[in-house]
Protein backbone atom coordinates (compact mmCIF):
# COMPACT_ATOMS: atom_id res chain seq x y z
CA UNK A 1 0.00 0.00 0.00
CA UNK A 2 1.14 3.53 -0.77
CA UNK A 3 2.46 5.73 1.92
CA UNK A 4 -0.28 8.63 1.23
CA UNK A 5 -3.07 5.67 1.72
CA UNK A 6 -1.56 5.05 4.78
CA UNK A 7 -1.64 8.40 6.36
CA UNK A 8 -4.73 9.93 4.36
CA UNK A 9 -6.55 9.19 7.74
CA UNK A 10 -9.68 7.60 6.25
CA UNK A 11 -11.24 5.13 7.97
CA UNK A 12 -12.84 1.57 6.75
CA UNK A 13 -16.65 1.55 7.83
CA UNK A 14 -17.53 -1.35 6.17
CA UNK A 15 -15.97 -4.63 3.86
CA UNK A 16 -17.13 -5.56 0.58
CA UNK A 17 -17.51 -9.63 0.87
CA UNK A 18 -17.24 -11.06 -2.74
CA UNK A 19 -18.27 -14.46 -1.72
CA UNK A 20 -18.05 -17.71 -3.38
CA UNK A 21 -18.98 -16.57 -7.07
CA UNK A 22 -19.10 -13.33 -8.96
CA UNK A 23 -21.05 -15.10 -11.58
CA UNK A 24 -24.59 -13.53 -11.12
CA UNK A 25 -25.97 -16.74 -13.14
CA UNK A 26 -24.73 -18.54 -10.94
CA UNK A 27 -25.52 -17.07 -7.80
CA UNK A 28 -29.36 -18.82 -7.09
CA UNK A 29 -27.58 -22.29 -7.63
CA UNK A 30 -25.08 -21.27 -5.01
CA UNK A 31 -28.07 -20.02 -3.10
CA UNK A 32 -30.30 -23.18 -3.33
CA UNK A 33 -27.23 -25.65 -2.72
CA UNK A 34 -26.03 -23.60 0.46
CA UNK A 35 -29.45 -23.17 1.90
CA UNK A 36 -30.28 -27.13 1.50
CA UNK A 37 -26.82 -27.64 3.30
CA UNK A 38 -27.65 -25.42 6.26
CA UNK A 39 -31.37 -26.70 6.56
CA UNK A 40 -29.69 -30.34 6.60
CA UNK A 41 -26.89 -29.70 9.20
CA UNK A 42 -28.81 -27.65 11.18
CA UNK A 43 -31.48 -30.71 11.16
CA UNK A 44 -29.24 -33.19 11.40
CA UNK A 45 -27.12 -31.93 14.60
CA UNK A 46 -30.40 -31.20 16.72
CA UNK A 47 -31.69 -34.74 15.56
CA UNK A 48 -28.89 -36.00 16.97
CA UNK A 49 -29.06 -33.59 20.13
CA UNK A 50 -32.84 -34.82 20.38
CA UNK A 51 -31.69 -38.69 20.15
CA UNK A 52 -29.31 -38.24 22.94
CA UNK A 53 -32.16 -36.42 25.22
CA UNK A 54 -35.01 -39.21 24.36
CA UNK A 55 -32.31 -42.23 24.86
CA UNK A 56 -31.41 -43.30 28.14
CA UNK A 57 -28.78 -45.63 26.86
CA UNK A 58 -26.98 -42.52 25.35
CA UNK A 59 -26.89 -40.73 29.03
CA UNK A 60 -23.37 -41.34 29.26
CA UNK A 61 -20.30 -38.55 28.95
CA UNK A 62 -19.50 -39.72 25.07
CA UNK A 63 -23.13 -38.37 24.14
CA UNK A 64 -22.97 -35.46 26.47
CA UNK A 65 -19.76 -34.38 24.94
CA UNK A 66 -21.29 -35.35 21.41
CA UNK A 67 -24.74 -33.37 22.29
CA UNK A 68 -22.51 -29.81 22.93
CA UNK A 69 -20.59 -30.84 19.69
CA UNK A 70 -24.04 -30.84 17.90
CA UNK A 71 -25.17 -27.15 19.29
CA UNK A 72 -21.44 -25.85 18.20
CA UNK A 73 -22.00 -27.52 15.03
CA UNK A 74 -25.47 -25.51 14.60
CA UNK A 75 -23.43 -22.46 15.81
CA UNK A 76 -20.65 -22.68 13.87
CA UNK A 77 -22.58 -22.84 10.38
CA UNK A 78 -25.16 -19.75 11.54
CA UNK A 79 -22.18 -17.76 12.11
CA UNK A 80 -21.07 -17.72 8.63
CA UNK A 81 -23.82 -19.06 5.75
CA UNK A 82 -27.33 -16.78 6.60
CA UNK A 83 -25.23 -13.59 6.65
CA UNK A 84 -24.21 -15.31 3.49
CA UNK A 85 -27.42 -16.25 2.00
CA UNK A 86 -29.04 -13.36 2.62
CA UNK A 87 -26.10 -11.04 0.77
CA UNK A 88 -26.97 -13.32 -2.58
CA UNK A 89 -30.64 -12.40 -1.64
CA UNK A 90 -30.16 -8.86 -1.52
CA UNK A 91 -27.47 -8.87 -4.16
CA UNK A 92 -25.73 -6.23 -1.68
CA UNK A 93 -22.15 -7.38 -0.44
CA UNK A 94 -20.97 -4.81 1.85
CA UNK A 95 -20.93 -5.89 6.24
CA UNK A 96 -20.34 -3.10 8.77
CA UNK A 97 -16.59 -3.28 10.27
CA UNK A 98 -18.58 -3.66 13.44
CA UNK A 99 -20.94 -6.79 12.21
CA UNK A 100 -17.56 -8.11 10.70
CA UNK A 101 -15.83 -8.00 13.89
CA UNK A 102 -18.55 -9.37 15.74
CA UNK A 103 -18.73 -12.60 13.16
CA UNK A 104 -14.87 -12.89 13.62
CA UNK A 105 -15.27 -12.99 18.10
CA UNK A 106 -18.07 -15.90 17.21
CA UNK A 107 -16.71 -17.77 14.90
CA UNK A 108 -13.17 -18.35 16.72
CA UNK A 109 -15.11 -18.39 19.79
CA UNK A 110 -17.28 -21.52 18.31
CA UNK A 111 -14.08 -23.08 16.89
CA UNK A 112 -12.26 -22.76 19.91
CA UNK A 113 -14.41 -24.48 21.79
CA UNK A 114 -14.64 -27.40 19.15
CA UNK A 115 -10.68 -27.65 19.58
CA UNK A 116 -11.24 -28.39 23.73
CA UNK A 117 -14.16 -30.47 23.60
CA UNK A 118 -12.73 -33.02 20.95
CA UNK A 119 -10.09 -33.23 23.45
CA UNK A 120 -12.49 -34.25 25.84
CA UNK A 121 -14.09 -36.60 23.94
CA UNK A 122 -10.45 -38.56 23.32
CA UNK A 123 -9.81 -37.73 27.35
CA UNK A 124 -13.15 -39.58 27.69
CA UNK A 125 -12.45 -42.56 25.15
CA UNK A 126 -8.98 -42.92 26.69
CA UNK A 127 -10.44 -43.37 30.49
CA UNK A 128 -13.46 -45.79 28.99
CA UNK A 129 -11.06 -48.36 27.56
CA UNK A 130 -7.58 -47.61 29.42
CA UNK A 131 -8.94 -47.15 32.78
CA UNK A 132 -12.79 -49.10 32.92
CA UNK A 133 -12.74 -49.46 36.44
CA UNK A 134 -12.00 -45.68 37.57
CA UNK A 135 -14.00 -44.46 34.90
CA UNK A 136 -17.10 -43.70 36.39
CA UNK A 137 -15.65 -42.03 39.26
CA UNK A 138 -12.84 -40.11 36.74
CA UNK A 139 -16.06 -39.28 34.27
CA UNK A 140 -18.58 -38.12 36.60
CA UNK A 141 -21.33 -35.27 35.83
CA UNK A 142 -19.28 -32.52 37.75
CA UNK A 143 -16.19 -33.26 35.64
CA UNK A 144 -18.09 -33.27 32.24
CA UNK A 145 -19.63 -30.36 33.25
CA UNK A 146 -16.23 -28.54 34.15
CA UNK A 147 -14.80 -29.60 30.96
CA UNK A 148 -17.08 -28.44 28.92
CA UNK A 149 -17.27 -24.70 31.03
CA UNK A 150 -13.04 -25.29 30.50
CA UNK A 151 -13.42 -25.43 27.02
CA UNK A 152 -15.85 -22.18 26.92
CA UNK A 153 -13.75 -19.95 28.83
CA UNK A 154 -10.47 -20.65 27.39
CA UNK A 155 -12.43 -20.20 23.70
CA UNK A 156 -13.34 -16.88 24.93
CA UNK A 157 -10.38 -15.65 26.21
CA UNK A 158 -8.77 -16.35 22.71
CA UNK A 159 -11.61 -14.91 20.80
CA UNK A 160 -11.50 -11.72 22.57
CA UNK A 161 -8.11 -10.92 22.33
CA UNK A 162 -8.04 -11.68 18.49
CA UNK A 163 -11.55 -9.17 18.88
CA UNK A 164 -9.41 -6.98 20.33
CA UNK A 165 -6.05 -7.08 18.78
CA UNK A 166 -7.33 -6.86 15.46
CA UNK A 167 -9.73 -3.82 16.34
CA UNK A 168 -6.74 -1.84 16.80
CA UNK A 169 -5.52 -2.08 13.76
CA UNK A 170 -6.36 0.79 11.39
CA UNK A 171 -8.10 -0.06 8.00
CA UNK A 172 -7.63 3.15 5.31
CA UNK A 173 -7.35 1.60 1.93
CA UNK A 174 -8.99 -1.30 0.24
CA UNK A 175 -11.56 -2.96 2.05
CA UNK A 176 -12.93 -5.83 -0.53
CA UNK A 177 -12.48 -9.01 1.31
CA UNK A 178 -12.19 -12.07 -1.27
CA UNK A 179 -13.95 -14.75 0.81
CA UNK A 180 -17.56 -15.09 2.26
CA UNK A 181 -16.92 -14.55 5.80
CA UNK A 182 -14.56 -12.29 7.68
CA UNK A 183 -11.62 -13.91 9.00
CA UNK A 184 -8.28 -13.17 10.58
CA UNK A 185 -5.73 -13.33 7.57
CA UNK A 186 -8.04 -11.88 5.26
CA UNK A 187 -8.32 -8.89 7.43
CA UNK A 188 -4.30 -8.92 7.90
CA UNK A 189 -3.98 -8.31 4.28
CA UNK A 190 -6.15 -5.21 4.65
CA UNK A 191 -4.94 -3.77 7.53
CA UNK A 192 -2.44 -0.44 7.03
CA UNK A 193 -0.82 -0.82 10.25
CA UNK A 194 1.61 -3.29 10.97
CA UNK A 195 0.04 -6.74 11.56
CA UNK A 196 3.17 -8.52 12.98
CA UNK A 197 1.73 -8.49 16.92
CA UNK A 198 -1.25 -10.16 15.25
CA UNK A 199 0.00 -12.62 13.64
CA UNK A 200 2.34 -13.64 16.80
CA UNK A 201 -0.91 -13.86 18.48
CA UNK A 202 -2.33 -16.38 15.80
CA UNK A 203 0.71 -18.38 15.98
CA UNK A 204 1.39 -18.41 20.00
CA UNK A 205 -2.20 -18.80 20.40
CA UNK A 206 -2.98 -21.38 18.39
CA UNK A 207 -0.12 -23.62 19.77
CA UNK A 208 -2.01 -23.40 22.77
CA UNK A 209 -5.64 -23.68 20.92
CA UNK A 210 -4.78 -26.43 18.16
CA UNK A 211 -0.63 -27.67 19.25
CA UNK A 212 -1.46 -28.51 22.79
CA UNK A 213 -4.74 -30.31 21.97
CA UNK A 214 -3.38 -32.64 19.09
CA UNK A 215 -0.77 -33.86 21.25
CA UNK A 216 -3.16 -34.78 24.47
CA UNK A 217 -5.81 -36.49 21.58
CA UNK A 218 -2.52 -38.34 19.69
CA UNK A 219 -1.10 -39.18 23.36
CA UNK A 220 -4.99 -40.63 24.11
CA UNK A 221 -5.24 -42.48 21.37
CA UNK A 222 -1.52 -43.75 21.62
CA UNK A 223 -2.86 -45.69 24.79
CA UNK A 224 -6.30 -46.35 23.71
CA UNK A 225 -4.57 -48.71 20.52
CA UNK A 226 -2.27 -50.43 22.93
CA UNK A 227 -5.13 -50.63 25.36
CA UNK A 228 -7.00 -52.39 22.46
CA UNK A 229 -4.48 -54.82 20.85
CA UNK A 230 -4.36 -56.30 24.15
CA UNK A 231 -7.93 -57.33 23.76
CA UNK A 232 -8.00 -61.04 23.07
CA UNK A 233 -11.51 -61.68 21.77
CA UNK A 234 -11.59 -60.30 18.23
CA UNK A 235 -14.99 -58.74 18.55
CA UNK A 236 -14.33 -56.94 21.56
CA UNK A 237 -11.33 -55.11 19.76
CA UNK A 238 -13.91 -54.61 16.48
CA UNK A 239 -16.26 -53.00 19.25
CA UNK A 240 -13.39 -50.42 21.00
CA UNK A 241 -11.75 -49.11 17.45
CA UNK A 242 -15.90 -48.79 16.43
CA UNK A 243 -16.49 -46.10 19.34
CA UNK A 244 -13.23 -44.24 18.57
CA UNK A 245 -13.44 -44.39 14.48
CA UNK A 246 -16.05 -42.02 13.90
CA UNK A 247 -13.93 -39.19 16.52
CA UNK A 248 -10.62 -39.73 15.16
CA UNK A 249 -12.53 -38.77 11.67
CA UNK A 250 -14.23 -35.99 12.97
CA UNK A 251 -10.29 -34.73 14.48
CA UNK A 252 -8.83 -35.24 11.39
CA UNK A 253 -11.65 -32.88 9.31
CA UNK A 254 -11.49 -30.40 11.56
CA UNK A 255 -7.78 -29.98 12.35
CA UNK A 256 -6.98 -30.44 8.87
CA UNK A 257 -9.09 -28.07 7.36
CA UNK A 258 -8.76 -25.82 10.24
CA UNK A 259 -4.45 -25.89 10.13
CA UNK A 260 -4.27 -25.56 6.39
CA UNK A 261 -6.59 -22.06 6.44
CA UNK A 262 -3.94 -20.22 8.83
CA UNK A 263 -0.93 -21.87 6.95
CA UNK A 264 -1.33 -19.63 4.31
CA UNK A 265 -0.79 -16.42 6.14
CA UNK A 266 1.94 -15.29 3.69
CA UNK A 267 -0.30 -15.57 0.45
CA UNK A 268 -0.29 -12.08 -0.62
CA UNK A 269 -3.85 -12.51 -1.78
CA UNK A 270 -6.94 -15.44 -0.46
CA UNK A 271 -7.82 -17.37 -3.41
CA UNK A 272 -10.25 -19.70 -4.22
CA UNK A 273 -8.14 -22.71 -2.14
CA UNK A 274 -9.34 -20.34 0.90
CA UNK A 275 -13.21 -20.41 0.20
CA UNK A 276 -12.91 -23.93 -0.40
CA UNK A 277 -11.22 -24.85 2.93
CA UNK A 278 -13.41 -21.83 4.09
CA UNK A 279 -16.56 -24.10 2.57
CA UNK A 280 -15.20 -27.42 4.50
CA UNK A 281 -14.50 -26.02 7.56
CA UNK A 282 -17.97 -24.07 7.90
CA UNK A 283 -20.11 -25.86 6.14
CA UNK A 284 -18.97 -29.79 5.15
CA UNK A 285 -17.33 -30.10 8.23
CA UNK A 286 -20.62 -29.31 10.83
CA UNK A 287 -22.90 -30.88 8.18
CA UNK A 288 -20.61 -34.36 7.99
CA UNK A 289 -20.67 -34.56 12.03
CA UNK A 290 -24.33 -36.46 12.34
CA UNK A 291 -23.78 -38.77 9.64
CA UNK A 292 -20.12 -40.12 10.52
CA UNK A 293 -21.70 -40.57 14.61
CA UNK A 294 -24.68 -42.38 13.02
CA UNK A 295 -23.09 -44.43 10.70
CA UNK A 296 -22.44 -48.12 12.16
CA UNK A 297 -23.72 -46.93 15.50
CA UNK A 298 -26.82 -48.72 16.44
CA UNK A 299 -27.65 -46.85 19.73
CA UNK A 300 -28.33 -43.72 17.56
CA UNK A 301 -29.63 -44.77 14.60
CA UNK A 302 -32.36 -46.38 17.27
CA UNK A 303 -32.53 -43.18 19.07
CA UNK A 304 -32.95 -41.58 15.88
CA UNK A 305 -35.63 -43.99 14.87
CA UNK A 306 -37.07 -43.14 18.00
CA UNK A 307 -37.48 -39.71 17.60
CA UNK A 308 -38.59 -39.59 13.89
CA UNK A 309 -41.43 -42.19 14.50
CA UNK A 310 -42.37 -42.06 18.79
CA UNK A 311 -41.93 -45.95 18.58
CA UNK A 312 -38.59 -46.88 20.76
CA UNK A 313 -36.45 -49.83 18.92
CA UNK A 314 -37.13 -53.08 20.12
CA UNK A 315 -34.28 -54.30 22.08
Amino acid sequence: MDPESRTNGTAVTEFILLGLVETSQIRPVVFVVFLFAYLVTVGGNLSILAAILVEPKLHTPMYFFLGNLSVLDVGCITVTVPSMLARLLSHKHTIPYGACLTQLFFFHQLAGVDCFLLTAMAYDRFLAICRPLTYSTRMNQAVQRILVAVSWALAFTNALTHTVAIATLNFCGPNVINHFYCDLPQLFHLSCSSTQLNELLLFGLGILMAGAPVILIVTSYIHVVAAVLRIRSAEGRKKAFSTCGSHLTVVGIFYGTGVFSYMRLGSVEASDKDKGIGILNTVISPMLNPLIYSLRNPDVQGALRQVFTGKRALV
